[in-house]
């Protein structure tokens, strides 16, 4: 377990708040091939019979985005070709993600100091990162920090390394990439349950996040938007690596997808917040907004309960699951886009979670 202090105060807050970073923009980009859920369903798994198909409907995805066409899938030969796609598709998402970002911050790309990439679901050396720097005006001295095999926690993850870097370098800008390309890793051949839940879960998109260090100054008519990145925390927790993850062979990724997912979030994910805001003086009564990530309807369930949230706290959430399905580390920058959007009131808190493969959590404390 790690986490982060800085003390500037007696008040556990104000120790924070000085020099905290600050949300600029965020943006989400989808591929154009989107679809509702039963034809994914339908198209994606030889277990269409009609109570595979009510499984689906109760995912809480009504439609999804895919990399490619869905036609196109059954055709793929293998991981060579989904591969491929995953670079062409991932670059051109990328692209869309970062570019609408830096203009909800009013900041040029050649002001960006650093970019941290992040995805679990292809391959790519040069990393997406690299091969999209040049085509957006990133400065050749751009410094990346490409994460691969966080899974889902690499949304909040990457924010919390973003947070790490602009609290040692105030003055510098930081752009978080995501992109998570689900589809290209199904594999027809797997009739194991974790995958038909991954069939009827998951789906594809990028989402980027653009944050400044508290010497920067405010750019643009909604530079004060977004809240201020306050502190982290990371746990993980030893031997459940089978919990969640990959089975990596020669024919790509295969989903590991445990039952223990919900009970983990049920045991362990209430007392974890609550440690991480006593830290601070603080405790869930203090938090008026929650960026979750929709990892399922049963894991959004657990949090709820967990934490003790009424089912409105989660809405947004719910809401990117069923419009987007779960796009793995994509879909807590999403909900962190519609939160923002939603234009929480200033002065409150709110607490931005996601978990993943090891198994583990990512917190985050923010303020408006």
């Amino acid at each position: 377990m790690a986490e982060t202090t800085y003390f500037t105060s007696a008040d556990p807050v104000a120790r924070l708040t000085s020099g905290a970073p600050h949300i600029a923009g965020t943006a989400v980009a989808f591929p154009p091939n989107r679809y509702n859920q039963e034809d994914v369903a339908r198209e994606l798994t030889k277990f269409a019979e009609p109570g595979f198909m009510r499984f689906g409907r109760t995912t809480g995805v009504d439609h999804r985005s895919l990399a490619l066409p869905l036609s196109r899938y059954p055709k793929l030969t293998g991981f060579t070709e989904a591969n491929t796609a995953y670079v062409e598709v991932a670059v051109d998402l990328g692209e869309q993600a970062v570019l609408s970002a830096l203009d909800a911050a009013s900041i040029a790309p050649d002001e960006v100091d650093i970019i941290v990439m992040v995805s679990s679901t292809g391959v790519a050396v040069p990393t997406v990162d690299a091969r999209l720097a040049p085509q957006i005006g990133l400065r050749p001295d751009v410094k990346r920090v490409p994460l691969f095999g966080l899974g889902c926690v690499a949304g909040t993850a990457g924010m919390a390394r973003v947070h790490d870097y602009l609290r040692g370098f105030p003055g510098h800008v930081a752009v978080l990439l995501s992109v998570e390309l689900c589809s290209l890793t199904m594999q027809r051949d797997d009739t194991s349950i974790p995958a038909l839940i991954g069939v009827c879960l998951f789906g594809d998109g990028a989402g980027a996040v653009v944050a400044t260090g508290a010497d920067r100054a405010p750019m643009g008519a909604s530079a004060h938007r977004g809240p201020r990145v306050l502190a982290t925390r990371s746990r993980l927790f030893p031997a459940t690596v089978d919990v969640m993850g990959w089975n990596v062979s020669s024919n790509g990724f295969q989903l590991v997808m445990s039952r223990d997912v919900p009970k983990m979030t049920d045991d362990y994910l209430g007392e974890e917040v609550d440690r991480f805001l006593a830290d601070y003086g603080l405790s869930t009564t203090d938090i008026s907004t929650w960026i979750c990530h929709p990892g399922g309807p049963k894991v959004l369930d657990s949090i709820e309960n967990a934490i003790g949230l009424p089912p409105e706290a989660l809405a947004h959430s719910r809401d990117s699951m069923r419009e987007n399905g779960n796009v793995s580390s994509v879909s807590v920058l999403d909900v962190l886009r519609r939160t923002i959007a939603d234009s929480p009131p200033e002065g409150t808190f709110g607490v931005m979670v996601s978990m993943g493969p090891g198994f583990s959590f990512e917190l985050l404390l923010l303020s408006w």
